[in-house]
């Protein structure tokens, strides 16, 4: 009988803390975009309290600070983005159909979700200093890393040319394309998107020597 009881009550505070979490994952969810609006350093609680349907308390009693709060929405976002070329590296049948795919992915992706991207480079930024936000932020840039791995590893494969670079040098590359990119989108450059199209399917050829004598 004890046993039974033990059980009902370890249930009970699983459900508990699965509650919790969720409650913590809705909050982070409807946060995320006031937080790529303004950015760190212009978000408290309060603010995001004011910009969405909940109470700067309800916030306060899920998330301790600003800083568990921002983290918390970036690496719900991260999750998703984290996944978004692994059809097009699973589905690719040939080089050209890899670079073009990815190109295209790279370029929508700037167009959707700016703002979402704009926040994730500014926590990286503030990581620089903020040495609470550091190791979040290491492992997230490590699954980014990871991301674009699959990618130059696959066109490798197609193409029958070898990397010419490592996998961090190689996300380094794309990475700094890619915000260089949206710089010019958020400063309204029209071309960004196209541009980053064409620069970011050039570079696996870069990346694999293709075209070199």
């Amino acid at each position: 009988m004890t046993e039974i009881v033990e059980t009902r009550r370890d249930r009970i505070a699983r459900r508990q803390v699965d509650k919790f979490g969720e409650r913590r994952a809705q909050l982070a969810d409807a946060a995320l975009h006031t937080l790529a609006e303004l950015g760190y350093a212009r978000t408290s609680l309060r603010e995001i309290a004011q910009k969405s349907e909940f109470t700067h308390g309800v916030l306060h009693y899920y998330f301790n600070d600003k800083v568990e709060l921002i983290t918390q929405a970036v690496r719900q976002y991260e999750q998703v983005c984290v996944t978004r070329y692994d059809d097009i590296v699973a589905t690719a049948t040939t080089a050209e159909q890899l670079r073009n795919d990815f190109g295209a992915a790279m370029a929508t992706t700037l167009d959707a979700d700016a703002p979402l991207h704009r926040l994730w480079y500014d926590l990286r930024n503030q990581s620089l200093f903020e040495e609470s936000f550091r190791d979040d932020v290491l492992e997230i840039d490590s699954h980014r890393e990871e991301m674009i791995r699959n990618v130059v590893d696959r066109f490798a494969d197609l193409s029958g040319h070898p990397l010419l670079v490592s996998s961090t040098a190689a996300y380094a590359i794309f990475d700094g394309l890619f915000q260089q990119a949206l710089l010019h989108k958020l400063a309204g450059h029209r071309d960004a998107a196209d541009n980053l199209h064409t620069e970011a399917a050039g570079l696996l050829d870069v990346v694999t020597g293709q075209g070199r004598p």
